[in-house]
């Protein structure tokens, strides 16, 4: 069975190196910080005076080696969304509306009709999101990128009031754990994808592996105003042992029952391909793009908001009661 690690991604490296970075950036000075490295979204507040509570949320991050499909599929119009989904879920985790939007792209020389393909991206990903596109930068590095190499990179602002910041520390045992549905395999896991899949079988099922990652952004803006939610976890690197966790507090576990939700045919394409059931879930999405976290009496009333916005969602788990923040993944109703 192939993992993760051994396509050239160590997830529990990468985590250690943040807390060093989180360590560091703590020399550079903490006022107005409320929330820094390692979460979601960094949280700096803003202002106090003039009747005025307003927080920053910023985030940054790119589309990863989804990249190289692209380029093998000839396909780049999803990028430009991934990038801006990738920031902008990430921020709305802490309850913040996305305000603007910028991106850096590095190649190795210039090629409009292609690039100009990930710019309309970035231009319909902000549409969803409802935020800007306040600016970016686009640098040629012949020395570094080979002719059709280039990366990206995005960076995403919001706000949110001091008193409406979702933070995890309101969950208790016994929380329900909804899923929102995911629109496939969205932008991490592609070094595995591509180390178990043959370059015939990613070109015949491009399609379905480069759709754009799903933008939460507003119906879940649109829950909160109506509906209290505890927390709320984007499902991106590391999966569900990788992200539940940041949003627990101590002294709860999260248990999450496979069965309870629809996993898209995609991934077991990519099962076929000699990967691990656990694996999978310590990898991929499942088909959870976002979970959120809710008392069980307010948990019927935010499904039904979700579904006015056709967004397909599911009670995969609930908070329980242990030490650590583990996530267990047990069978459900089938």
């Amino acid at each position: 069975m192939k993992t993760y690690k051994q396509a050239g991604v160590d997830v529990g490296g990468a985590d250690r190196f943040i807390r060093v970075i989180g360590l560091m950036a703590k020399r550079t000075g903490r006022h107005g910080v409320i929330q820094g490295i390692g979460s979601f979204g960094g949280l700096f507040h803003l202002n106090s005076g003039a009747g005025h509570d307003s927080v920053l949320v910023a985030s940054a991050d790119g589309v990863g080696t989804k990249l190289c499909l692209a380029r093998l599929a000839g396909s780049y119009g999803s990028l430009g969304i991934d990038l801006v989904a990738m920031n902008v879920n990430d921020i709305l985790c802490t309850g913040a509306r996305p305000l603007f939007f910028l991106d850096y792209i590095a190649a190795g020389k210039l090629k409009p009709r292609v690039l100009m393909q990930v710019i309309q991206g970035i231009v319909e990903g902000c549409r969803q999101a409802g935020c800007v596109l306040l600016g970016g930068e686009t640098a040629q590095m012949p020395l570094l990128y080979k002719p059709d190499d280039f990366d990206l990179a995005g960076f995403a602002v919001g706000v949110v009031q001091r008193g409406a910041i979702i933070q995890g520390k309101g969950i208790r045992p016994g929380d329900l754990l909804v899923g929102l549905a995911s629109s496939g395999v969205h932008s991490n896991g592609f070094s595995l994808v591509q180390k178990v899949l043959s370059a015939k079988t990613l070109k015949a099922n491009a399609v379905e592996l480069l759709k754009p990652t799903r933008i939460y952004v507003r119906p879940v803006l649109d829950l909160i105003r109506r509906v209290p939610v505890k927390g709320i976890a984007h499902i991106t690197g590391g999966s569900f042992e990788g992200k539940l966790p940041r949003i627990l507090p101590e002294g709860c576990s999260a248990v999450l029952k496979r069965g309870n939700w629809k996993v898209p045919p995609v991934f077991g394409l990519i099962r076929a391909g000699g990967v691990s059931s656990g694996e999978m879930y310590r990898t991929f999405n499942m088909g959870i793009g976002m979970i959120l976290v809710l008392s069980p009496s307010r948990a019927a009333q935010a499904r039904r908001v979700l579904d006015r916005h056709r967004l397909a969602n599911w009670v995969v788990g609930e908070v329980v009661a242990g030490r650590g923040k583990r996530v267990f993944i047990e069978e459900g109703r089938g």
